[in-house]
C-alpha cells in the first residue's frame, strides 16, 4: 500500500474529527503549493483574497463562497498547528456528550457565526472604518471556539491537564478564552478575536437550544446527507412480490396476537429462572433470539 492509499484509508476509516483535521491540513498544503507555483511563474494573483471572508459587505457580495471557505484557510504553519491541536483536544471531549454529525455541524455553524460577528463589528464600529476595505478573516479558530464553549457548558467541571499549569476545569478554560478574545478586539488580531466571540456565542446557543429539544446544527447534517446520497453508489432495488391473498389484521386480532407472543416469552423466561437456559428447546431459543432483535 502506497502513501496515498494509506492516507485515503485513514481518512475513510476515521471519525468526523479525523476528517476535519485531514481536510484542514490538505487545504493548507494544496494552497501553499499553488502559491509556490504562482511565485515561480511570477503570476500576480492573491489566492487568499478569494478564499478568506472580507470585512466589507460589498466585497462579500462578489465572493459569497468565502463565508464557507475561510474556516478551512490558515495563514501559516503555526496558525494551523495550534488550531488543529485545539480541535483535536476539544473534539475528543466533545464526543463524550455529542455526536460526530453535531461536531461537523457546530464547526460549520460556529464558523458562520464567527464570520457574521466579524463583519458586523467591522461595519458598525467607527474604530474599524479605516481598515474595513482591505481586512480579511481566515482560520478555524472561530469554529473551534464554538466547540470549546459547547463542551465546557455541557461538562463544566471536567478537568483538563495543561502543561505548566496542571488540572483546570473546562468552564475556566472557556471563560478565560472568551475574556482574552474580548480584551483583544482592539489588537492587531481584532478580526480573529471578534470571530472567537461569535463562535463562543454559537457554542452557548447550541447547548441551550439542544436542552430545549432543538439542534441548530441539524440543517448541516441534512445538507451533507443529501450530497452523500447523490455521490454514493445506489444499491439495486430488490423486487418484492405482493401476496394478493394476504388479509390485513384487524386491531383486535393484532392485540390478541401480541398478547399471546408476550405470554409465550414470559413462559420461556420463567423456564430459564427455574431450570436454566440449557433447558430450553431449540424452538424456544429461536423465539427468544428473535424477540431480542426487536
Amino acid at each position: 500500500m502506497n502513501f496515498t492509499q494509506n492516507i485515503k484509508q485513514i481518512f475513510n476509516q476515521g471519525n468526523a474529527l479525523t476528517r476535519l483535521i485531514f481536510i484542514n491540513v490538505a487545504i493548507y498544503f494544496i494552497y501553499n503549493a499553488i502559491e509556490i507555483i504562482f511565485i515561480l511563474f511570477k503570476v500576480q494573483f492573491n489566492l487568499s483574497q478569494y478564499l478568506s471572508v472580507p470585512a466589507e459587505l460589498s466585497q462579500l457580495l462578489h465572493k459569497p463562497w468565502t463565508i464557507a471557505t475561510y474556516m478551512f484557510m490558515h495563514a501559516n504553519f503555526l496558525h494551523i498547528l495550534f488550531n488543529m491541536i485545539a480541535l483535536y483536544w476539544f473534539g475528543k471531549l466533545f464526543f463524550i456528550s455529542f455526536s460526530e454529525k453535531q461536531l461537523i455541524g457546530l464547526y460549520v455553524v460556529g464558523g458562520l457565526f464567527s464570520a457574521f460577528f466579524y463583519m458586523l463589528a467591522f461595519n458598525v464600529f467607527p474604530y474599524f472604518e479605516p481598515v474595513v476595505g482591505y481586512t480579511v478573516l481566515m482560520g478555524a479558530s472561530g469554529s473551534i471556539m464554538a466547540i470549546i464553549v459547547a463542551t465546557a457548558i455541557q461538562m463544566p467541571d471536567m478537568q483538563l491537564r495543561l502543561l505548566f499549569i496542571g488540572d483546570i476545569k473546562l468552564k475556566y478554560i472557556a471563560i478565560l478564552s472568551v475574556l482574552i478574545s474580548f480584551f483583544g478586539i482592539t489588537s492587531d488580531n481584532a478580526g480573529g478575536e471578534i470571530a472567537h466571540l461569535g463562535g463562543a456565542l454559537c457554542g452557548y446557543l447550541f447547548v441551550v437550544s439542544l436542552r430545549q429539544g432543538k439542534d441548530i446544527t441539524n440543517w448541516v447534517s441534512k445538507i451533507l446527507n443529501f450530497f452523500v446520497d447523490i455521490f454514493s453508489p445506489r444499491k439495486p432495488k430488490l423486487k418484492t412480490s405482493v401476496n394478493k391473498g394476504f388479509r390485513k389484521m384487524s386491531d383486535a386480532e393484532f392485540n390478541v396476537n401480541k398478547a399471546q407472543k408476550i405470554a409465550d416469552i414470559d413462559k420461556i423466561l420463567d423456564k430459564i429462572k427455574t431450570s436454566g437456559y440449557e433447558s430450553l428447546t431449540s424452538e424456544e431459543k429461536k423465539r427468544l433470539f428473535e424477540q431480542g432483535k426487536r
